[in-house]
């Protein structure tokens, strides 16, 4: 991972829920970069590096993936709630002295951060949503589009172990069959990042925990989601997302997030679901016009 994150530094950070794995570098405010499906920190490997020359970043693995701690999941799949991911990073930056921060999300990672500027208003003091737009919004407008693009969302619910077992018979194919299924095919991703992606992903404990991340996003996730009706999100919020993608298609990305937040702001970019492995430079510069 070296030659991914040159100049950085890997860690492995306890915490109440398990361990998670970082690398991080740089010096400046700190920032949280935080990865989705089915892939690792890796994917920001494009811009880590040079978000460093501003910021003191950590790029972390969530619970479940990656070569963070995999715990079985428990039956109401608590443990795999953005509430518990969430924790576990609050944890693991203050574990390396940061107590408030700036934090960025990618798919399941920004839906962390969601629940985290929730659960921890005082901690975050910008955010960033790539490609999402709020979980129980997009249940709530499930159609046909949405259902077809995201068949995954619903696989991946079914009980234990009926997706693990599919999956399981070859994960790899399942993998590159995820990844390269979106806009722009495999070609965005470099061959080294992919190969992170693939060693992660293989292991039967992987498939399981993020298995159950998505079973806790259609069950306790949306329990919070509809304690919570009614917050928002107290910090500035940049969301941007991929034109070519199922975000333009189906949802409004600035109105839905304004009705969880109250300063948002962002655009469309021009890439699909992927835009730190697609569109790199095009992140970053509206991350370093956001984050100071």
């Amino acid at each position: 991972m070296s030659t991914l994150f040159p100049g950085f530094e890997t860690r492995r950070v306890a915490t109440r829920g398990g361990a998670i794995h970082l690398v991080h570098g740089g010096d400046g405010p700190p920032l949280l970069l935080m990865h989705g499906y089915p892939q690792t920190h890796a994917i920001w490997h494009r811009i880590a590096p040079r978000l460093a020359l501003r910021f003191s970043v950590v790029a972390a693995d969530l619970r479940g993936y990656g070569d963070s701690s995999k715990p079985r999941g428990l039956p109401d799949h608590s443990n795999y709630s953005k509430r518990a991911l969430a924790q576990d990073m609050v944890e693991a930056m203050a574990a390396l002295g940061f107590d408030a921060f700036r934090v960025v999300g990618h798919d399941r990672g920004a839906r962390v951060a969601h629940r985290m500027a929730l659960d921890h208003p005082a901690r975050i003091v910008k955010a960033a949503v790539l490609d999402i737009v709020p979980t129980r919004t997009m249940y709530q407008r499930t159609d046909r589009t949405f259902a077809t693009a995201y068949y995954h969302w619903f696989f991946l619910i079914r009980p234990a172990p009926l997706p693990e077992t599919l999956i399981g018979a070859d994960p790899e194919f399942y993998l590159k069959s995820h990844l390269g299924a979106r806009y722009a095919g495999l070609a965005p991703f470099d061959p080294l990042a992919l190969a992170e992606y693939v060693r992660c992903f293989v292991d039967p404990a992987t498939i399981h925990a993020t298995c159950e991340d998505y079973r806790a996003a259609a069950g306790i996730d949306l329990e919070h989601d509809e304690a919570d009706l009614g917050r928002k999100m107290g910090c500035p919020l940049l969301v941007l997302w991929g034109r070519h993608g199922i975000m333009e298609r189906c949802f409004n990305p600035l109105i839905d997030w304004a009705e969880r937040a109250d300063n948002v702001s962002g655009s469309a970019l021009d890439c699909g679901h992927y835009l730190p492995e697609e569109a790199p430079d095009r992140v970053l510069r509206e991350l370093m016009q956001f984050l100071p």
